[in-house]
């Protein structure tokens, strides 16, 4: 039976060993090389031979690779041969499609890794893109028209100040671009943030990259 060589990549080393456990078990794949950053992942790939990355969809940026959806499209655009499996904390659904529509061979949530790592596992080996469960009841029909009626809710100071946010503005920064306090420039970005039913300025960043608002 042929073994699949898989990459797992993390910079939290008990995601790593669960990992490693999890994979361990099934026969058919083998870990050979693990990474906590995303240089040191990208130099991993260019090693040796490899079939599958698990990879960790916010990897610290420590290089000219990025992290998040600028990490995954360099993965798939130069290592076009290998399977893709994003974990990640981020729950948005747009966020999920769009890796999926990126190419990568399926996302999971952290949360549910222990869960649906062996049901992913299954649909790699067959190279079939894997839709995990979680993700389908998350997401309960949810369409990108729904998104978009929540991104039309925003205020047009809450707008500016997103669109200034995802050029890596500070909220100091906004302020003073702006002229308002940061105090006002906060409230209304948590204002924004809620509006859009999102939880971390990662997220945020994530979800306006992913709906390409403001590019």
């Amino acid at each position: 039976m042929e073994t699949l060589n898989v990459i797992i990549a993390d910079d939290h080393p008990i995601v790593l060993f669960g990992l490693r456990e999890l994979i361990k078990g099934d026969a058919r794949f083998r870990v050979i090389g693990e990474a906590m950053s995303s240089s040191a992942l990208v130099k991993l790939l260019q090693e040796q031979p490899v079939h599958v990355v698990i990879t960790d969809y916010n990897m610290p940026d420590d290089s000219s690779y990025g992290d998040g959806l600028k990490l995954i499209d360099y993965l798939i655009r130069n290592f076009p041969q290998i399977q893709v499996l994003v974990l990640t904390m981020i729950s948005t659904p747009t966020v999920h499609a769009r890796l999926l529509d990126m190419g990568v061979v399926g996302v999971i949530q952290k949360r549910h890794m222990h869960t649906e790592i062996e049901r992913a596992l299954g649909a790699i080996f067959l190279r079939r893109q894997y839709r995990g469960s979680q993700w389908d009841a998350q997401s309960g029909g949810e369409s990108a028209l729904d998104e978009d009626h929540r991104f039309a809710s925003l205020s047009f100071k809450e707008r500016e100040i997103l669109r200034l946010f995802v050029t890596g503005k500070t909220v100091g920064e906004i302020a003073r671009s702006l002229n308002r306090s940061p105090k006002t420039i906060s409230t209304q970005k948590m204002s924004a943030m809620r509006k859009l039913e999102l939880n971390s300025d990662q997220e945020l960043m994530t979800y306006c990259m992913a709906n390409r608002y403001f590019s």
